[in-house]
């Protein structure tokens, strides 16, 4: 037999190396056959990575809900910020109320102008009414002044120590030592002003005369100064004479003197701030006889007629929304965008807050507000019906909007109230013998409420927080409170406690989405992580059944090979 060396080259290839190449195709040299393993190998994985895809199309859905709800979380929010200041009928400087806010209007009658005799200041909740103001005397500060010296910064020689603050205040002790010139003594006064309330001041008469003014810092009180030890050093720069009194008086101290709604009244200040609660003005000229002012504090109807707009334009924006998760498409399927289409939470917010506007409250409605709805149930506001509506019936505006509170007794005042308080319940209030108020309760329970001297507050977390009174009664009883929600009072609860980004029922939703989104993606890297497990061991054995047939295909090529030279 004749020895053959075959021509096919035989290849050996471990099944490693083929597993990690990126397309294995074998060809026989007898029977040809390509296979495309990494096709066999993508469909297989496929099959098992399918889970995984639907899993991560559920949680870009969920994902897609979230940021809606937030959205809508984010809208209610400013539709709670607001109604806020609409929400509260309590007028005082604390509570926030539009209601509270206030204006005032001046005239003036005769030879005098309102804006040059007057100016005013008006707080939150200040007591509304017409008043009228003439000004007999104007407050002034006592002034003096010293004779001339002729240079200010050349020494005077004096050594001594003199007094100096006005009557009725405090004084201090001014040290003068020979080295001082007219100024330094001007400065070592002024260093005192805080003290003293006197002020001192250098006035150049001309290049060789220069004198001293010494100027009470508060009106209508005079200035007083003596001399202590050494010099008397106020005798010597002309401000004193000899018998210690003043020498030239430039303005003597006065009260204002003005009559506020026919009574007299005397103030040391032009700056008065303690006739009317709330209100601060300032004498600025006196009034000619004939002549007054008058001012008229009412409630700022622009900030309310300003407030009302700001709910419109935020409730709008809330209600475009619902009703862009709402539309259709032309099969009158949902459409793609309407991701909280049919969503029942953001139907039961928009039915409750729908419910509120069509309320009406002592023959009022948003009819009166100027508001109607237009065709896609959008608030369309008139403020013209509004101003008409607060000049004529203001309470009755404030009833319609505002939480109102009310007791049986005329010795339980509301100082303050929440957005939504019980509609009624009785407040049991115990006074000692004493007269000491020592415990309020409701149905027996005093832990609902809490006593500071008489004032009464509503315990944090009960249905009573936000609410608080003031008990001006001597003997126990018991009292009936009631409320009342108007509009903005009820939107503003409602809004306020759903976009509570803790604990409002939108953010459960997400809470809820979100932990869902969480346990979805475990799931679905599970599967991923399986899925590639799956796909390394498939690698790895169609590499095996791959060198199988190359190992194959060589021996084929050598038999082949050996028969023929048989033949031969």
């Amino acid at each position: 037999m004749t020895s053959v060396s075959s021509t096919s080259t035989s290849t050996t290839t471990s099944a490693s190396t083929i597993a990690s190449s990126a397309t294995i195709t074998t060809t026989g040299t007898t029977n040809s056959t390509s296979i495309d393993w990494d096709a066999l190998i993508e469909a297989q994985v496929a099959a098992k990575t399918a889970q995984a895809t639907s899993i991560e199309t559920k949680i870009t859905a969920n994902e897609t809900k979230i940021a809606a709800y937030q959205d809508l979380q984010s809208l209610l929010s400013d539709v709670a910020t607001s109604a806020k200041s609409l929400s509260s009928s309590i007028i005082n400087s604390l509570s926030g109320s539009v209601f509270a806010t206030r204006a005032a209007t001046i005239t003036s009658t005769g030879d005098v102008s309102a804006s040059s005799a007057l100016s005013m200041s008006i707080s939150d909740a200040a007591a509304t009414g017409d008043h009228t103001l003439t000004i007999s005397q104007i407050a002034t500060a006592h002034s003096v002044v010293g004779a001339a010296v002729a240079d200010k910064t050349a020494e005077l020689g004096y050594a001594g120590t003199f007094s100096i603050g006005v009557s009725g205040g405090t004084t201090a002790d001014i040290e003068v030592s020979s080295d001082m010139s007219l100024e330094d003594i001007v400065s070592s006064i002024n260093a005192q002003t805080s003290t003293t309330k006197v002020q001192a001041s250098i006035i150049q008469i001309s290049s060789t005369e220069y004198e001293m003014v010494l100027t009470a810092t508060v009106d209508n009180a005079d200035i007083v100064t003596a001399n202590v030890t050494g010099d008397d050093v106020m005798n010597g720069l002309g401000v004193t004479d000899s018998s210690g009194d003043f020498t030239d008086v430039l303005q003597t101290a006065q009260a204002a003197i003005f009559t506020l709604d026919g009574i007299q009244l005397t103030r040391d200040s032009n700056d008065i701030s303690d006739v009317l609660t709330g209100v601060s003005f300032s004498l600025l000229q006196t009034t000619p006889t004939g002549s007054s002012i008058s001012f008229d504090v009412e409630t700022d109807a622009d900030t309310i007629v300003d407030a009302i707009d700001g709910l419109v334009t935020a409730y709008n924006a809330f209600r475009d929304y619902v009703y862009s998760q709402q539309s259709l498409t032309s099969s009158g399927t949902a459409d793609e965008d309407a991701v909280l289409f049919g969503d029942s939470t953001m139907r039961d917010i928009m039915s409750q807050v729908t419910a509120a506007l069509n309320t009406s409250i002592g023959g009022l409605s948003i009819a009166d507000l100027g508001l109607t709805f237009d065709e896609t149930n959008d608030l369309e506001f008139d403020s013209s019906v509004l101003e008409t509506t607060l000049s004529s019936d203001l309470d009755g505006v404030i009833d319609l909007l505002a939480t109102t509170v009310e007791t049986s007794s005329s010795s339980l005042s509301v100082i303050n109230t929440s957005g939504s308080p019980p509609a009624s319940f009785t407040l049991d209030l115990v006074v000692d013998a004493s007269g000491n108020l020592t415990s309020a309760s409701v149905d027996g329970d005093s832990s609902l409420f809490t006593i500071n001297g008489d004032t009464i507050v509503g315990a944090s977390g009960s249905i009573y927080s936000g609410m608080a009174f003031n008990y001006r009664g001597s003997t126990s009883q018991s009292i009936t409170v009631t409320s009342t929600s108007g509009i903005a009072a009820q939107i503003y609860s409602l809004a306020k406690s759903v976009s509570n980004t803790s604990t409002g029922s939108l953010q459960v939703l997400i809470d809820n989405l979100t932990s869902q989104d969480d346990t979805l993606q475990q799931k679905a890297d599970t599967v991923t992580s399986a899925a590639a497990t799956y796909e390394a061991n498939l690698k790895l054995r169609y590499a095996n059944y791959q060198s199988a047939i190359q190992s194959a295909n060589s021996m084929l090529d050598y038999l082949t090979a050996l028969l023929n030279s048989d033949s031969d």
